[in-house]
Formats: structure tokens, C-alpha cells, sequence
């Protein structure tokens, strides 16, 4: 479960809408982590840091430290994080790792941000974009799209159960025809 996602492309915004962003981050970590903590929620931020405040980095560290034990659920914030980057920094800690190999696709999917993860089974963009905007590149390959003009915040539980009902309907074959 992904709620907050802040891409690398975010930066380019107006200053102003980038600050009331950090301070949505802000709240989130510093009024929503109990919450998290008292319901058995894991929190887990990926992204590159480096470019936020090292308060904000000290905070994300300190929420992920106090839930990591949580085992109901983890909740995914997306913080200063693009697909593109993160394959780079797969690829680039994999060669570190077993440097002058041959690599397969398979050596790969260890290194990303969302390795503890399985592959998505549904993916759904509201607001009425349709486009993934360089997110989860690698494990949105075979995921089944579901795009709606709802905006998030209006995206409720009636809407779920339609994009749920649209994704029951789809016949997955993951490569293969229909007879396998």
C-alpha cells in the first residue's frame, strides 16, 4: 500500500506547493506514526533522502525504527522517488556487489526499493491521468491498470470496489495464452 508519493520530477513544482509538501511529509511522520504503531503498521519510506533536510531524514529513520517490528500491514511512502532512479540504484548496488558478472533479469528485483514487497497485482491512477509517471517501472510490468477521473480525495471506498470489480474481471496470463 502506497498513500504518500513524492517523485523525483516533484522538485520542479512551484516552490511554495513543494514546501506545503515537505510539511504534509512532516505531519504525517511526526501525528501519523503513532497511529501506525498502535494498529500493527508497518512504515516504510523509499526514495532518495539525500536531498531532504537532516531533520526530515533523522525523522523518517526514527518512524521506520519505532514500527519495524509491525507486522498488519506496511504502508509505502514514496519520497523523492522515481523508477528510473530506482533501477539505476538496483543495477549500481548489484555490480558493487558481484562486481565483473554477467547479471539475468532475475539478479535484479533484490536491489530495488521495494524488494520486501511482491510485484503489484493492480495498479490505480485517479485524477484522470493515464500514465504511470516513472513510477515502479520494473515491477509494474505485468500489473493490471486501472484508471479513473476520481480525484484521490474523493477516491472512496465505492470507487475501490468498482476498480477492484474491473480487475476481477481481467483474465491474467502472465505471457501465456488463455489455454495454459
Amino acid at each position: 500500500l502506497t498513500l504518500f508519493a513524492f517523485s523525483s520530477e516533484n522538485w520542479r513544482r512551484p516552490l511554495d506547493e513543494v514546501k506545503f509538501l515537505m510539511q504534509l511529509f512532516v505531519h504525517v511522520l511526526e501525528e501519523e506514526v503513532v497511529k501506525l504503531h498502535r494498529n500493527n503498521i508497518r512504515l516504510w519510506v523509499i526514495g532518495d533522502l539525500s536531498r531532504f533536510d537532516e531533520k526530515l531524514v533523522q525523522l523518517v529513520k526514527a518512524s521506520e525504527e519505532k514500527t519495524e517490528k509491525n507486522q498488519t500491514l506496511t504502508l509505502t511512502i514514496a519520497a523523492n522517488y522515481g523508477g528510473r532512479w530506482d533501477i539505476m540504484q538496483a543495477v549500481n548496488r548489484l555490480v558493487a556487489e558481484h562486481p565483473g558478472q554477467t547479471y539475468t533479469e532475475t539478479d535484479l528485483p533484490q536491489y530495488l526499493s521495494m524488494a520486501y514487497a511482491p510485484e503489484p497485482d493492480l495498479f490505480i491512477r485517479t485524477g484522470g491521468e493515464q500514465r504511470i509517471s516513472n513510477f515502479l517501472l520494473w515491477q509494474l510490468a505485468y500489473t493490471e491498470f486501472y484508471f479513473t477521473s476520481t480525484l484521490w480525495p474523493d477516491f472512496d471506498a465505492a470507487a475501490l470496489d468498482v476498480a477492484i470489480d474491473s480487475y476481477q474481471k481481467r483474465e491474467r496470463r502472465f505471457g501465456r495464452t488463455s489455454e495454459q
